[in-house]
Order: structure tokens, then C-alpha cells, then sequence
């Protein structure tokens, strides 16, 4: 298996092409980078900017290059001696479009007798033998017509821009369109019924994204025929799988994913809640990253002013009340935007034989297994079990539930007695749901509701971990080396919420806590909404991403709000509120007052940020795993969640500012973020010339004054010497008599930065620091 030492990640779009990236692989090169790892290619819905809307899994997006394209980039890269990664989605297709889905149109043209019937998860009897489609603004059929010459050359059934099949003979005797409507395999029905009502799974609550049933052998097959003739025809090197846990068997399909791409590297989109293993038996080289970033982000922050920022959060301790606020954010969930799922779970216990109760125990309504399924999903502690494995976990939440929920004690024992069940009908469905619960009750709830500090808030991370010290953050490099070794690392994604640099400038606040919390203080007088915690949440961010367009501002905050779902939500917006955040927003570009408390603030934490994202960025670049840099991130990148961080990207400005350092000049710490390019083109070159220097992992202590900001690391012959708490450093006057000691090296060390020689052990870190704040050592060998 060829393995990257290294991948830069491109959003592959309609409007930056593969024909595009391909022109760019020079660029990453010169970089350093080793591997391309584009978002996903293969056909999706019209415009999509994403790409996991996937329509047609027999093509490569024409509008995102195409076959042709697809080949230009891969020759490319190959020329330049590098590899391709390609993002993949089997749990699920884009069906906003039925027309341009061939699968999903044949199943609601025939239904239940279509070929692809089996290809999808639909629940035919909860509709009556119909699939429910959430699509008609309300309860009224009035709009729909039927219209001649649809796009597959039949007549059409039509609600507004919204086309649907008519089934054979259903329309010739000149019907209406609500009686031929009424003769689908189908059912149009109003979008907020979706909730409770829906009949096929999904990814998550969207229902625009059908969820397949890849487990199926020829579903597999004709889903994954054309990523097959890449790997046969050498395109593609390895692969990263999107959202593996809403397979049915996650193991099962990566066994066919290895036979398929003939043992290739395969990376899993998968989200491990604190010491939580990766199934040692899956045929991946680990995850896409997550979980190294919770540690990085958290080796650099003040553990002090962390915990006084977060007391704001509760008078409990503050693991209790994370556990409280999740608990309700995720029960909040399986009653309402995934209640269907829910239902569905119910049902399928129903037709597996009910549960089997104590003698003399009350037969338990569908109401009472509905809400015991309900509670078990809310509390079950990691993103899902794959049974046998993971046993433990179910029988966690049952103690949870059980502990919140004493009165529906034996409906939940006999509930998770079926759920426990490996390979039955609920077991499955139960194991496939818990995580939509968990992404859609903690990333996309909690995560706007607690906001002490919302560094702490990211994707992958349990925001009640606080910090890390230093030897912990090296006992877990020490067993991400046993155990994945080639696993992904990473700071910023397409799903995180906010960059890396953003993290980096809001995790100086917690040096700083009485400060923020007079700026914030200020800020809620000037401009009051009403929701305290909303407004620490949204002022984080504006003096994380300043400077930042009211646009940009207007659109983050605005979603934020309605995923918090406190003051407004997306499905009842609260149109008062909403104005005055919108007015709030305006005021700090319009008005000095509170302009100059956030610059102010900003101007505090500024430069111990840039300190911050340096240190973060090569930790992440040398530490144990296969770094990756997101599109643009070599340079500060300011973006909060998407879409704000799929922005296109100047790769023109990116290579000049190469070209300047190549040229042998080192660049001053300011707003160009030429000092991360060094960092960041430096660090990949290390790794991918040298990777004997790359092959073990020791932490190393500093002695002195200042031991405690700096967090230090040996990789085999690479030395990573990385600031942390760069204000507190500050406060104690510098390094002062710091010192490290460095492994036994014959002919001492190079800073791959500033190329100084260190000939000593014992090496002072005022020294080796003096002009940045990281350090890159290589050891020197005999040439």
C-alpha cells in the first residue's frame, strides 16, 4: 500500500474545476505537498458546491472537469511524483432533482416493482406503499399540473420547478393532476409533516439525500464501478469514505472497498468521542483527522482561564453539565427533526416480535417503546456500536436512560435487549441512527449553545476537556503511533466550524478571561439581543475572523442562531430577533463605538494568535500521522463554518509569496501570513524528503523559569519546539533561563526555518526561538 506523507485538499467545484486543480499541481509541489486529496467528483446536482449530493455514481461531474478532467489531474500529479485521494459517499445519493438521479427516478416511477426498490430504504408500508416526498409548502395540491414532454420524453407530473414520473397507464384516461398524483408510487406531502412522517432514510435530516443500501452486493457494485476503473486504470491511489457510520456494515463494505481498490489507502470520515478506538479489524489506515485536532487545539490552551470562562456555562461541574446540555440537545433531536427515524425504529421492533417483557409486566404502547427508543439513542456515549463490538456502549445508555428515566425502567431493558440483537432488523437501524442523533443533537446544537470559549466547540471534540498538558498530549501521539500510525491529521475541514486560526486567536482568551469578559461585557450593553449565550458565541467569532465582510458576518450569524435554536430556529424563525442581530451586526461597520471595543479586544490577542496558529500548524505537520492542509490554510485563513469556508482561494497571491521565500527571504510574523507559508512549505518539504526522520515519537521536557510554554517533540531525528500560552510568556518576561535538551545528534541540528545550526544538547530556547515562535530541527547526517 503507497501511503501519502502528505495531502493538500481541494474543493472541487463547478467553478474551480479538476481542469483547475490540475493547473495548480505545480504550485503544490513547490509546496512540498506528497498527495491531492479532491472533495468528491463523481456527478451531483446541478451546481452543487459540495459534491455529496451525488446523482449518478456512473460518471465523473461534467461540470467539475469530467472524465477528461479527472485524468488531466492525475496525470499531472503523477508527473510530479504525487498521489491522488478522492473523497467518496456510499451511505447516500442526491435526490432534490429526481430527474437527474436514474435510480431514484425508476423508484418513483414504479416503486416497490422497480429494479431499484432494493437499492433504497424505504419503509413501504408507513406509506400506505408509497414513498413520501416533504416538497409542498402546505397541505394543498392546488399548484400541481401535468405537463407534456418532461425530461425523460413523458408527460410529468409538475409542482412548481419541481418535476415528478408519471407510472405507466396512470394518466391516460385524461385524469387530473391530483387524481393522477393520487395513482403514484408516491406522495407529495407538505415539507413540515417530514419530521414525524418520512418513509426512507436519509443522511441525517436532509431529505434531499436518499440513503442507499450499499451493503447490498450489486448496489455496491453498480454504486462503485467507476471508482473501481480508476484504481484499474491507475487514476486514483487512495480513497476517503464519507460518513462510514450510517452504513449498515461499515466493516463488511471496507473488506469490499480493499478487494475493489486492491488493498489501497483508505481513510474513514469518522468521529471518535475521547479514548474511543477505531475497530481494529476495519481495512483503513485510520481517520480523517478529527480527533488529532481536539488534542492540538488543546495542548494550547490556559487550562486557568479555560475553566473560568466555561464556569458561565453552569454553578455544576462543568462535565455534568455538558452531559446535561447534550442530553437535552439530542433528545430535543429524536423527538423532532429525526422523530421520524424514531418511528421507524419502533415499527421495526414491532415486526421483529414486540418485546419480550417480565411476566406480569403492562404491554408498553408504541408511544412508551417509541420514547424508550428515544432516550436510548439520546444517551448512547459515542457516535454508534458496530455489534458484536461495542456491546458496552449500548449497555451504557441503558444504565443512563434507565438513571434519567426510572419509570420506563423495564420498556428500556426490553427495548435494548432487541437493539442488542447483532444482525436483526432494529439492531441494524439502531446502530445507523445514534450518530444522526449525536451530529445533529451536539455539532449542529450544542455546539451553539455552549460558548465559554468556542475554540473548545469543533468537530471531533469534547468540549468539556478543557486543555491538555503537554505529556498528555505525548501519551496520546505515543498511542496514535501504536495504533494508527498512517491515521490523517488536521486543523481545518470543509465541516469544521471554525479555521484553525480562528480556533488559534479565540484559545488566547482563555490567558485573558477578565479582559473578554469585560469586551463581551461592553458589547451585550451597546448592543443587547437578549440571549447571553448567542452573544458570546457570535462575538468569539467576529473577533476570531476580523477582519471579516458584513456578508460574511450576516450569514454566519444568522445560521449559527437558527442551529443554536434558542432565540430563532430554521424551521420557526423568530423574525424580531433575527432583525435585531441583523441591526447588531450593521452597528459595529457603522458605528465607532462598538468597532473600537472589538479592534480593541482584537488588538490584544492579535499577535499571540499568530503565535498560536503557527505552533498548532507544525505540531499538526510533524506529528505522528499523514498531515493534511485544507484548501488555502497555508496562508491565515480567517473562515468560520460552511459555506464561508469554501471561499475560492488565490493561489496566484500563494505562489508569489513561495516564489519571495524560495528566494531565501524569511518573512516577518504579519497580516500576509507569508510566516505560515514557511512554516507550512517547510515543514511538508521535511516530511516528504526525509521520512527517516519521521519514525518514532518522544516528548521532551523543558527545564527552566519558562518550561510550561513549550511543548517539544522528537520524531526520530525531526524536533518540533512549539510556544504555547505565548501571553503568559509574555507576562514572565520571555524564556529567560528555558533550556531543552536535545536527543544525541553526531553533528547537531538545523531550524529547517531560519537554517541555524545548533551544535549543543542543551540548547536555550531564547536562542532558538528568537525570531519565531516554533522551530523545525533536522538532524544533521554525514553526506
Amino acid at each position: 500500500m503507497r501511503t501519502p506523507r502528505s495531502t493538500y485538499r481541494f474543493q472541487i467545484t463547478p467553478e474551480f474545476t479538476l481542469w483547475d486543480a490540475a493547473r495548480i499541481v505545480p504550485y503544490l509541489s513547490r509546496l512540498g505537498v506528497d498527495w491531492v486529496y479532491l472533495s468528491p467528483v463523481l456527478q451531483a446536482e446541478a451546481g452543487s458546491q459540495h459534491g455529496y449530493d451525488v446523482t449518478d455514481h456512473s460518471r465523473v461531474d461534467e461540470s467539475r472537469g469530467g472524465a477528461d478532467g479527472l485524468h488531466a489531474l492525475s496525470e499531472a500529479a503523477h508527473a510530479a511524483g504525487m498521489g491522488v485521494l478522492v473523497d467518496i459517499v456510499p451511505n447516500h445519493v442526491g435526490v432534490a432533482t429526481p430527474a437527474a438521479n436514474p435510480w431514484w427516478w425508476d423508484l418513483l416511477t414504479f416503486g416497490e416493482r422497480s429494479r431499484y426498490a432494493e437499492a433504497f430504504d424505504v419503509d413501504w408500508a408507513a406509506g400506505g406503499g408509497r414513498i413520501r416526498i416533504p416538497v409542498l409548502g402546505d397541505d394543498s395540491l392546488d399548484a400541481l399540473r401535468i405537463e407534456a414532454d418532461g425530461p425523460h420524453g413523458a408527460s410529468v407530473l409538475a409542482y412548481y420547478d419541481h418535476l415528478y414520473p408519471i407510472a405507466p397507464g396512470t394518466a391516460d384516461d385524461g385524469a387530473d393532476a391530483r387524481t393522477v398524483h393520487d395513482r403514484q408510487n408516491y406522495e407529495l406531502m407538505n415539507w413540515r409533516r417530514e419530521s414525524a412522517e418520512l418513509n426512507y432514510r436519509r443522511f441525517f435530516a436532509v431529505s434531499s439525500l436518499a440513503a442507499i443500501r450499499v451493503e447490498e452486493p450489486w448496489v455496491f457494485d453498480e454504486s462503485h464501478a467507476e471508482i473501481g476503473r480508476w484504481f484499474r486504470e491507475g487514476l486514483v491511489d487512495g480513497l476517503r469514505v464519507d460518513h462510514p457510520d450510517g452504513l449498515a456494515d461499515p466493516g463488511g463494505y471496507l473488506d469490499r472497498l480493499a478487494t475493489l481498490t486492491d488493498g489501497a489507502y483508505v481513510l474513514v470520515e469518522k468521529i471518535l468521542e475521547g479514548a474511543e478506538p477505531l475497530p481494529p479489524a476495519w481495512s483503513t489506515a485510520g481517520t480523517t483527522g478529527y480527533d488529532a485536532l481536539a488534542g492540538i487545539d488543546r495542548v494550547l490552551i490556559d487550562p486557568a482561564g479555560a475553566a473560568t470562562l466555561v464556569a458561565g456555562e453552569t454553578t455544576h461541574d462543568v462535565r455534568s453539565a455538558w452531559n446535561d446540555l447534550i442530553h437535552g440537545t439530542k433528545r430535543g433531536i429524536a423527538d423532532g427533526i429525526l422523530r421520524a427515524e424514531v418511528l421507524r425504529l419502533t415499527r421495526d421492533i414491532e415486526r421483529s416480535g414486540g418485546l419480550d417483557l417480565q411476566a406480569g409486566a403492562n404491554i408498553p404502547s408504541p408511544t412508551d417503546v417509541a420514547d424508550a427508543v428515544a432516550e436510548l439513542l439520546t444517551c448512547f456515549p459515542v457516535y454508534r456500536s458496530y455489534l458484536p463490538e461495542g456491546r458496552e456502549q449500548l449497555e451504557h445508555a441503558l444504565v443512563e436512560a434507565t438513571r434519567r428515566r426510572p419509570e420506563l425502567e423495564a420498556v428500556l431493558a426490553a427495548t435494548a435487549e432487541v437493539l442488542g440483537r447483532t444482525g436483526a432488523a432494529p439492531s441494524v437501524r439502531f446502530q445507523q441512527t445514534s450518530g444522526m442523533v449525536m451530529a445533529k443533537g451536539v455539532e449542529d446544537t450544542a455546539f451553539y449553545r455552549w460558548t465559554g470559549l468556542t475554540s473548545l466547540t469543533e468537530v471531533g471534540a469534547d468540549p468539556a476537556e478543557l486543555s491538555l498538558e503537554p505529556e498528555e498530549f505525548h501519551e496520546q501521539q505515543r498511542r496514535r503511533l501504536e495504533l494508527m500510525p498512517d491515521s490523517m491529521t488536521t486543523l481545518s475541514t470543509h465541516d469544521t466550524k471554525r479555521s484553525e486560526d480562528v480556533r488559534a486567536r479565540i484559545s488566547v482568551l482563555a490567558e485573558i478571561p477578565d479582559g473578554w469578559s469585560g469586551t463581551l461585557s461592553k458589547l451585550q450593553h451597546l448592543l443587547p439581543l437578549g440571549d447571553a449565550s448567542f452573544e458570546a458565541l457570535l462575538w468569539q467569532a467576529l473577533v476570531g475572523a476580523w477582519p471579516i465582510s458584513r456578508e460574511r458576518a450576516q450569514a454566519y450569524a444568522l445560521k449559527a442562531a437558527r442551529e443554536a435554536g434558542v432565540s430563532t430556529s430554521w424551521l420557526d424563525p423568530d423574525a424580531a430577533f433575527e432583525e435585531r442581530m441583523s441591526h447588531a451586526i450593521d452597528a459595529v461597520y457603522t458605528d465607532p463605538i462598538p468597532r473600537g471595543v472589538l479592534e480593541s479586544q482584537l488588538a490584544a490577542i492579535q499577535s499571540a494568535g499568530r503565535s498560536n496558529s503557527l505552533s498548532a500548524k507544525l505540531v499538526q505537520l510533524t506529528t505522528v500521522g499523514v498531515p493534511d492542509v485544507y484548501q488555502g490554510s497555508e496562508l491565515w485563513d480567517l473562515s468560520l463554518v460552511d459555506p464561508d469556508n469554501r471561499r475560492p482561494v488565490d493561489f496566484d497571491e500563494r505562489a508569489e509569496l513561495l516564489g519571495i521565500q524560495e528566494a531565501g527571504e524569511l518573512p516577518a510574523i504579519d497580516e500576509t501570513g507569508a510566516a505560515k507559508l514557511l512554516v507550512v512549505s517547510t515543514a511538508l518539504h521535511v516530511r516528504r524528503d526525509r521520512p527517516e526522520l519521521f519514525t518514532s515519537y518522544r516528548g521532551l521536557e523543558a527545564r527552566g523559569s519558562a518550561a510550561q510554554h513549550v511543548l517539544a517533540f522528537d520524531r526520530g531525528g525531526a524536533v518540533t519546539i512549539a510556544t504555547r500560552l505565548p501571553l503568559g510568556l509574555a507576562r514572565h518576561g520571555g524564556w529567560d533561563d528555558t533550556t531543552l535538551e536535545l536527543p544525541e545528534a553526531g553533528n547537531g541540528y538545523v531550524d529547517a526555518f531560519t537554517g541555524r545550526i545548533f551544535g549543543d544538547r542543551d540548547v536555550r530556547l531564547a536562542a532558538v526561538l528568537e525570531r519565531y515562535p516554533v522551530a523545525l530541527l533536522e538532524r544533521i547526517d554525514e553526506r
